[in-house]
């Protein structure tokens, strides 16, 4: 390997560190956060974490429309990550739900994008993309762990007394650091210009994925694409109450040991392969599924006592969980929809599942949440994750009587590298 070749590696490695540790830095502590610095109630809390699906909505066409025709990659992402900086400073001094909410709905918007134009930065300076953007990929998930190691176990923010002292605020001022240098960093990285002319007519059916549609006339895709929304509401609930959860069940660290979740998701992601080729994508897809059924059962009865191992169960479960139900969903799409609209299909299932499906899972995780409320930090979790629970158990019945799996025509033989990028880039 050249000296170039290693210079370019090491760069893309940063690059991915800091994009996904500026997300782990402050997304995954969010909730608690909300509840025990701004007061936030369940709805509220909803209407914070909704500014994820609003961003995943939006972004398609700040690059459809603006990034794939008139800016580099690596310039844009740059712009994107120095305002994004700059919000993350004022979401720290929020005192408010209502100050603090269009901040993060700003900073999803233009986050989101970036993480497309992280993975077009990485795949157009690869000579071979199938074996080395694993690997650089990788280090993205390395950023997220690293982040929730940092705020449990090296600053305590969200333990004991510096919860107590209001602490975890500054996971935004650590995320807008990491914001910043990568914003800076970012004009250093090899050009990447744009991928279409200005010329270029650009339709916004292709810029959502609508062209992909046809694929609802499979009676098998159209349970998929039903089940894959519908599953998305305890995802919902994972991301938007675990923290707080553990937290106020007496569990210390607790964003330290939500990172074992993403651990979980690296290791499942390489044996993914394994068990497309022994047991077929039906049978894959419903283990994920009965994950999450399994999940919730052991956060309904788990406890910071005797209990606890139920809890680190709970959230090792995640690569499963996400891994054999996500991933293996993006791979049979990807399947469906044959050469033509491979790139539309991805678009449509991503837009329907962290666009409109997490919407409608925060939402109705936030209803929960204030109902379920029974005083200050005090909840009924076990009626809380039974819901989500008795959520995953309906797809997954509906999935299994409703899909037929060809192992001619829908098992899955091997997965392609293409493909296997492809997936990798939504760890």
């Amino acid at each position: 390997m050249s000296t170039m070749k290693s210079r370019i590696r090491l760069q893309l490695s940063a690059m991915m560190f800091l994009e996904f540790f500026i997300w782990g830095a402050w997304f995954v502590s969010l909730g608690t956060f909300l509840g025990a610095n701004l007061n936030a109630t369940g709805a509220e809390s909803a209407r914070v974490f909704s500014t994820q699906s609003w961003g995943a909505i939006i972004a398609p066409f700040i690059i459809g429309l603006i990034a794939d025709r008139y800016f580099n990659a690596e310039r844009i992402m740059g712009v994107l990550h120095l305002v994004g900086a700059a919000l993350m400073f004022f979401m720290y001094r929020a005192e408010s739900v209502a100050e603090f909410y269009p901040f993060t709905l700003a900073y999803m918007i233009l986050y989101m994008p970036t993480i497309a134009f992280s993975n077009s930065v990485a795949f157009r300076q690869m000579e071979n993309p199938d074996k080395e953007f694993s690997g650089v990929r990788m280090l993205g998930t390395i950023g997220w762990i690293t982040a929730g190691l940092l705020i449990s176990y090296v600053f305590r923010w969200d333990t004991g007394q510096g919860l107590a002292d209001g602490m975890l605020r500054n996971t935004f001022m650590m995320a807008g650091t990491a914001s910043l240098v990568l914003g800076l960093f970012s004009f250093t990285l090899p050009k990447t210009p744009p991928v279409k002319t200005k010329d270029e007519k650009v339709k916004i059916s292709e810029i959502l994925g609508l062209d992909a549609l046809k694929l609802l006339a499979d009676k098998n895709y159209l349970i998929f694409f039903l089940s894959a929304v519908f599953i998305c509401v305890p995802l919902a609930f994972y991301y938007q109450i675990t923290n707080e959860f553990l937290q106020n069940t007496g569990v210390t660290k607790a964003t330290g040991l939500m990172s074992i979740g993403q651990a979980s998701e690296a290791i499942f992601l390489l044996l993914l392969p394994y068990f497309f080729k022994r047991f077929g994508f039906k049978k894959t897809i419903l283990a994920g599924m009965l994950a999450w059924v399994i999940r919730y059962v052991l956060f309904a009865y788990g406890n910071a006592g005797d209990g606890f191992i139920l809890l680190i169960t709970g959230i090792a479960l995640h690569g499963i969980c996400y891994d054999f139900f996500f991933v293996s969903g993006y791979i049979y799409t990807n399947q469906k929809a044959g050469e033509k609209y491979k790139s539309a299909a991805q678009g449509l299932i991503t837009l329907a599942t962290y666009g409109v499906g997490m919407l409608v899972g925060f939402e109705v995780a936030g209803f929960v949440s204030d109902h379920y409320k029974l005083g200050d930090k005090l909840y009924d979790y076990q009626t809380i994750w039974l819901i989500p629970r008795g959520i995953a158990a309906f797809v997954f019945i509906f999935f299994t009587l409703f899909f037929r799996d060809s192992s001619n025509k829908e098992k899955t033989k091997y997965i392609s590298g293409r493909t296997k990028r492809q997936m990798i880039s939504k760890l």
